[in-house]
């Protein structure tokens, strides 16, 4: 089941004197986060947002000096996950891949999806296998691409020649 809420960004700091905070964005651009006026249900108003070569920054009603901003540090800025766009086709949020099973086009279980990162190229579905005796399984990463994991929605689906 999704996730009642998507985070979008997090605080990663304060900028200067005035209250204002750098946002490391987890969205695709400064745009994803300019349609929303508040974060966190409501907790966080937005008054101005720019973008950075680094991610954006960010200004707030209720914070007022690099004290409060400070503060914020590493705070997650959520919407609900009903106000966000409808996807397109193909389309996914990470939110909604984590924790979902994982199987390979012949059937296998390959455990869960843990992760969803990018490094530059395109997304990379991390996946943690199944736990042996105990302990935990081992992990090992796919491309989201069509080639590797052609299907998604309530599982993920992995080519078997991209599973380790």
């Amino acid at each position: 089941m999704p996730n009642t809420t998507v985070t979008l960004a997090a605080i990663s700091g304060a900028h200067g004197v005035t209250g204002e905070v750098r946002l490391k964005l987890f969205a695709d651009s400064i745009d994803s986060l300019k349609r929303y006026k508040s974060f966190n249900d409501g907790a966080l108003t937005v008054k101005s947002l720019r973008p950075t070569k680094d991610g954006a920054i960010a200004r707030f009603a209720e914070i007022n000096d690099r004290n409060a901003a400070e503060k914020l540090r590493s705070t997650l800025l959520t919407v609900p996950r009903e106000a966000l766009p409808p996807l397109g086709e193909d389309e996914y949020y990470h939110s909604d891949l984590l924790g979902l099973p994982c199987v390979s086009t012949e059937g296998k279980d390959l455990g869960t999806c843990i992760a969803v990162e990018n490094f530059g190229a395109s997304d990379v579905l991390e996946i943690q296998l199944p736990s042996e005796d105990g302990k935990p399984g081992k992990k090992f990463m796919v491309p989201m691409t069509k080639e590797a994991v052609p299907e998604w929605g309530d599982r993920i689906v992995i080519d078997a020649d991209f599973v380790i």
